[in-house]
């Protein structure tokens, strides 16, 4: 999906590619661009996508783990009958794609979540999810780039900055890079 949606980018018209975790939106000029053509540079793209390698941007996220940045560590913990330590130490050792952005700009879905980690959602949302916030929803891990409301596990907080509308580009990460969790403290 990522190859693809880097071919898209070059192609005359199209104005935006979104991708997603298993699909791509191709915005274009419907004035300018020829849909079949569209089409058949699509078919031609992802019977190549397979030889292209993407994603090689590895970032690492800094976390304080439990306590007020992490308040759901402890009784998802004990929810998944491991220690603090064990589950600190399982979310830290994956290594982790970022399969899309979405959500708000900057939230990226990271597949690779061991699967002794996967925990639902909360049934109800919390009103609002400080910034930084790293948390597990379902079987995905991810980080909060802005205050919001969020569902998600929460087990700590980074200070790294997600999304700034001054950098270039604005999101940190991008899909298909590859993502490690460290551990800066671990409270209960």
């Amino acid at each position: 999906m990522w190859a693809l949606a880097d071919a898209a980018r070059l192609w005359p018209h199209v104005v935006e590619v979104v991708p997603g975790m298993n699909n791509l939106t191709l915005v274009f000029d419907p004035l300018q661009a020829d849909p079949a053509d569209l089409a058949s540079r699509m078919k031609n793209a992802w019977e190549q996508a397979a030889e292209v390698e993407v994603g090689t941007t590895e970032i690492e996220i800094p976390v304080r783990y439990g306590g007020a940045d992490g308040p759901d560590l402890a009784s998802l913990a004990k929810s998944l009958n491991l220690s603090i330590d064990e589950l600190v130490k399982r979310h830290t050792q994956a290594d982790y794609i970022v399969f899309f952005l979405g959500f708000q700009p900057g939230f990226a879905y990271l597949g690779g979540l061991d699967p002794t980690l996967h925990a639902p959602r909360h049934p109800k949302p919390r009103l609002e999810v400080p910034a930084g916030s790293v948390g597990i929803g379902g079987e995905q891990t991810g980080i909060y780039p802005a205050v919001s409301p969020g569902g998600w596990q929460l087990l700590g907080r980074t200070d790294l900055k997600l999304f700034d509308p001054a950098r270039h580009p604005p999101t940190l990460m991008q899909p298909g890079d590859h993502v490690r969790f460290s551990a800066l403290e671990v409270l209960a």
